[in-house]
């Protein structure tokens, strides 16, 4: 079966939703996972906030102003009185239970179940937009078959085989709607996927299913060679590989989360990321096979913390590396980029929140040094040991910007560098004009 993935702004108003129809109603069999309207989740974000404070009177009060909008687009969406009768209940519903959170007290489960609603109502609606339309599919809800194991991971195996079970029960069904984003846990509790939401559900069931293709639609035209929103003159790229997207999604490109491809890599189902608004246009297909382009493209990281720890123990000693990555596995926070000299290591986190009990930690292995505000700017592409000379353009192209860091060799489809956060636009910008002038329009 096809799996095709729609965004937040793809679901966001009653006229895309009506639009979404001629994108998925055909006859290829697929499975639909829609995200929760664009907006939605953050408005639930803060309804769990004033709840965790026991603020119910500011609780109501968001709940009341989400609901309003929601009627709204029950309004708007269906044209039939007996669709708008059911669509307002729906609303009714769903609302109420949030409301029920505010009599009693609120816990980190209860705000799982909260997250949920968004993703439950948008998909409810468009189900029952499809029946208004006398679209024939099938509402499979993910807290029936999406699982988390006790490490808070996909439960690959138990989500194949309960899948699996709910689709042979509904045979004669070609169109199927599910959410994505939300799971339930090993204790059968409502969670979530958290990294990379609706794109990790739809990879996970293509992956499992080993779909012919797993379509991401998003609101721009596939992934393109440089940031749009900061640097002038980009364009999207025709394919990726699985690393290559990996690399670029994991490095700031946010199309894509850099979790989502690894199911699909591993059972190489191809993934094309698609643009509801320009259905015609091309996209990107990330597959298995390598790109033949030197350099592919450039995203980048913001939010990075530098640490660097200086030691005279460190020379021509063992155990120095794993016990300073032993305090950050400790307090769960994971390392981007290291370098290492003799004396000194310095390494790159994006998650600074524990960092004073870090530092504290890592002062007794030799004086600590942290840095904020740094950027990690990604170039990917071809850089195997014959191709010394793009690493050399990589690196040309920048040379006016200060470099804090720079990991080349790790892999051979990227070179990274850390640079100063008011340097990043700069730097994109440099390098856009340097690897991609023969490119740009």
């Amino acid at each position: 079966m096809l799996i095709m993935k729609f965004g937040g702004t793809s679901v966001g108003s009653p006229e895309r939703m009506q639009k979404l129809v001629s994108l998925i109603h055909d006859s290829r069999p697929k499975i639909v996972v829609l995200s929760a309207m664009s907006g939605t989740t953050n408005s639930l974000v803060e309804i769990a906030s004033a709840l965790f404070k026991d603020d119910r009177i500011e609780a109501n009060q968001k709940i009341e102003l989400l609901e309003k909008q929601y009627e709204l687009v029950v309004s708007n969406l269906f044209s039939n009185a007996e669709f708008k009768q059911k669509g307002a209940e729906l609303i009714r519903n769903h609302f109420n239970f949030l409301r029920s959170f505010t009599l009693d007290i609120f816990t980190i489960y209860e705000e799982k179940a909260v997250l949920a609603q968004g993703e439950l109502i948008s998909t409810a609606l468009f189900y029952l937009y499809l029946n208004e339309q006398s679209i024939p599919s099938m509402l499979l809800p993910a807290l029936d078959f999406m699982r988390l194991n006790t490490d808070d991971e996909p439960d690959y195996e138990l989500i194949t085989k309960l899948l699996i079970e709910k689709l042979t029960a509904i045979p004669s069904e070609k169109l199927i709607i599910t959410q994505g984003y939300i799971c339930r846990n090993a204790f059968g509790e409502i969670d979530n996927l958290k990294r990379g939401g609706s794109d990790f559900t739809a990879t996970i069931i293509g992956a499992m299913l080993q779909s012919p293709e797993i379509q991401i639609w998003t609101d721009i035209d596939g992934m393109h060679n440089n940031d749009p929103r900061v640097v002038e003159k980009t364009f999207p790229i025709t394919e990726l590989s699985y690393d290559e997207a990996a690399e670029l999604a994991y490095f700031g490109a946010r199309i894509l989360h850099p979790t989502c491809v690894l199911p699909a890599q591993k059972m190489n189902v191809p993934i094309r990321l698609l643009n509801t608004m320009k259905p015609e246009a091309k996209g990107t297909i990330i597959h298995g096979i390598q790109s033949s382009k030197p350099v592919t493209a450039i995203a980048a990281k913001d939010g990075i913390t530098v640490v660097n720890i200086r030691s005279g123990r460190m020379l021509q000693a063992y155990g120095f590396l794993r016990n300073v990555f032993e305090v950050f596995e400790r307090y769960k926070t994971p390392i981007d980029m290291i370098t290492t000299s003799e004396v000194a290591v310095s390494l790159t986190i994006d998650n600074d929140s524990s960092i004073n009990e870090i530092i504290s930690e890592l002062q007794n292995f030799g004086k600590v040094e942290v840095e904020h505000n740094q950027t990690i700017v990604c170039v990917v592409g071809d850089f195997s040991r014959d191709k010394q000379d793009e690493a050399f353009r990589v690196l040309d192209a920048i040379k006016d910007i200060p470099l804090r860091m720079i990991s080349y060799g790790g892999s051979e489809h990227n070179i990274s560098v850390v640079i100063q956060s008011d340097q990043k636009v700069a730097a994109m910008k440099a390098l856009n004009s340097a690897l991609f002038k023969n490119l740009m329009a």
